[in-house]
């Protein structure tokens, strides 16, 4: 399959240097540098998980306006 891609300086540099080190073609290079890509396995993340700490508040949250005023104070507007 023929696709014309363009690739950038980083990119070709590396082509070029994996195709010196091999003598390989351009095409080898390239699907060997792609594999190499495909196989490097992410680093696991782990679940957010939400802290809450108690602040020794109440604050009704129905009117968030006014909860926001009440936590912010009222020259906060």
């Amino acid at each position: 399959m023929r696709t014309t891609v363009t690739l950038d300086d980083d990119v070709k540099a590396a082509i070029e240097r994996l195709r010196r080190q091999r003598s390989i073609g351009l095409s080898e290079a390239i699907n060997e540098l792609v594999r190499a890509g495909l196989a490097v396995r992410r680093r696991a993340r782990r679940p957010f998980r939400q802290r809450a700490r108690a602040i020794g508040l109440r604050v009704d949250v129905t009117n968030v306006a006014e909860a926001l005023e009440v936590l912010e104070g009222p020259s906060n507007r």
